[in-house]
């Protein structure tokens, strides 16, 4: 059976503290662990969101967040994680997506040099509810 750690983008939608949904693509990754997740900046507005409500849903979609046809929402519990926790999970992000996962590091650590923003930093652990 195909996992939602298979598909190469997801639609993560994240929840206001108004309660309004924000969908976003993100990559996903399977930690091995009955978890999956994605590495991100712990200054975006994702990680803010879900530090306040860590209630998450998941859908396959493309690279630009457009919902795949036919596929199911999973909904999940979310948790930002740093320091070593980060580095177990940026290593398997890295082996999935390889030279992507570079590029986007490179462009995190030189928004991080002008001050925008921390650069890939933590990584958001999700557990599926299903």
């Amino acid at each position: 059976m195909a996992s939602i750690a298979d598909e190469k983008y997801i639609s993560l939608t994240t929840f206001k503290k108004d309660g309004t949904t924000k969908p976003l693509p993100v990559w996903i990754a399977d930690f091995g662990d009955g978890t999956v997740g994605f590495t991100t900046a712990s200054s975006s507005y994702k990680v803010k969101r879900i530090r306040n409500n860590s209630k998450v849903l998941l859908q396959p979609s493309d690279a630009k967040g457009n919902v795949k046809d036919g596929t199911v929402e999973i909904s999940g519990t979310a948790e930002v994680k740093t320091g070593a926790d980060f580095t177990r999970c940026e290593a398997i992000v890295k082996k999935k997506y390889g030279m992507q996962y570079r590029g986007i590091k490179l462009v995190g650590k030189i928004a991080k040099l002008i001050g925008k923003g921390s650069g890939t930093d933590a990584a958001v652990i999700i557990t599926l509810d299903q």
